[in-house]
């Protein structure tokens, strides 16, 4: 899963990409759902499904169509229609979309029209939108995005499941037995992405960063461990929480992960449909920021910085350098619950082989792990191709998340990928591990 290839492999891969982001966008639209549920919103948090099939095509588009290869515009009167920034999600049933049918042809058309002009384009060095196939990698990982939102949407619907969990067998955990949390020596690393081309612009540069040493768990926080926070009374108790946490507890009248509910003496959770008991080993998924936050406080220990975060995963303190991903520079299947293999977080212990070089396991993959920091730039943060990916979110509203979920695909989720979402959410499938300072 790396884009450092020759520009006749690179056109190759990109083709493929788009084929088989496509194959999986259908797969949670047109291909599961009839027209009625496709144009409903299940949430005012979420799109109509159709309004997120049409805007992936446009967004294609506006920049592989518009923006590289110089065609004029096949649908400009929809533009609006489909601008994130213009209309909240809310808004969007009200809007005279595409129906499925026209929004599967005009996605389709374009798609022709990309595959088309792919041909005759240039990755051009001195053009920074082109160069090592970066604009196609941007679309790629976008409708990837989407497809996980789609996927979030889907766990909020109410009706008869339309997704089927796969036939693949689950991970067996390792052995072990693994320590409980690792030590991170102090000292410096290398934070944010220098040479991947299909990095986003917050996740550039690379810079140092010198942190002192601190413990951080080898495993997200287990649905056993986090029904030990509610049966110690964590939900009832002020002491854990935030201000702003404790009065959104308060409000909602939260007393457990999103999507779970007590019956007699055991939890039950609704996924995709189907309910189903809590399993205790896996990672626990559906919390909000001030979840997490008051259980790291309630055992003693807080949440990692991003910065924290990237070091256990990323750096190796042997090579003195950082790696891609937690294992290593290749990405390679096995090591990893991405991509939606599996529609569910696999209990912990079930990648060793995805450790990273400090023997900190599952990073990548299983739920998107919240940490301490707001989502800020890096030093010299310059915005591209345009300012509505990363900079207008930047400041205290939004917390960062990392490692990506099951949901995630492996394209999109390097080492260096931050994610950003308000620290209420919980309909995202987020979960955490804690950390703790060293000395």
């Amino acid at each position: 899963m790396t884009p450092d290839l020759a520009e006749d492999a690179l056109k190759e891969l990109i083709a493929a990409e788009l084929a088989a982001v496509r194959d999986r966008s259908l797969g949670l639209t047109t291909r599961v759902l009839d027209d009625p549920e496709l144009t409903a919103q299940v949430s005012p948090l979420m799109s109509p499904l159709v309004w997120d099939l049409a805007h992936v095509g446009n967004y294609e588009e506006l920049w592989l169509l518009r923006a590289a290869a110089g065609i004029e515009p096949m649908r400009p009167e929809i533009d609006d229609l489909y601008d994130a920034f213009e209309h909240p999600r809310a808004e969007r049933p009200s809007l005279p979309l595409l129906p499925p049918d026209e929004a599967g042809v005009y996605i389709g058309a374009v798609r022709a029209k990309v595959l088309d002009s792919l041909e005759r384009i240039r990755f051009r060095e001195d053009d920074p939108l082109v160069a090592g196939g970066f604009v196609y990698g941007m679309v790629i990982q976008h409708e990837h995005q989407h497809d996980e939102t789609m996927l979030a949407t889907h766990q909020l619907r109410t009706g008869a499941p339309a997704l089927t969990d796969p036939d693949e067998p689950p991970p067996r955990p390792a052995g072990g037995p693994f320590p409980a949390e690792v030590l991170i020596e102090a000292g410096p690393f290398e934070m944010g992405a220098s040479d991947d081309p299909w990095a986003y612009d917050n996740e550039r540069g690379a810079h140092i960063v010198d942190l002192p040493a601190y413990y951080i768990d080898t495993f997200p926080v287990t649905n056993r461990e986090y029904q030990a926070f509610i049966e110690a009374g964590g939900y009832d108790d002020p002491r854990w929480w935030t201000p702003e946490g404790w009065r959104w507890r308060s409000a909602r009248d939260r007393r457990a992960p999103g999507f779970w509910r007590r019956e007699g003496d055991r939890w039950l959770r609704r996924r995709f449909g189907r309910i189903e008991p809590v399993p205790p080993d896996e990672p626990v998924q559906h919390v909000s920021w001030y979840e997490a936050d008051a259980y790291a406080r309630w055992a003693g220990k807080r949440l990692p910085t991003e910065a924290e975060w990237e070091k256990a995963a990323r750096w190796d303190p042997l090579a003195r350098r950082s790696r891609r991903f937690p294992w290593g520079d290749v990405y390679e299947e096995g090591r990893a619950n991405l991509g939606q293999r599996r529609l569910r977080p696999a209990p912990v212990g079930s990648f060793p082989a995805g450790a990273s070089a400090y023997g900190v396991q599952q990073m990548l993959g299983d739920v998107w792990e919240w940490t301490s920091s707001d989502f800020a730039p890096y030093p010299g943060f310059r915005a591209f191709p345009y300012k509505e990916y990363s900079q207008v979110f930047f400041g205290s509203d939004y917390k960062v998340l990392r490692g990506g979920s099951w949901a995630t695909h492996p394209l999109v989720c390097r080492g260096t990928f931050r994610n950003w979402d308000y620290p209420i959410r919980r309909q995202i499938f987020t979960g955490f591990r804690c950390a703790r300072d060293a000395g």
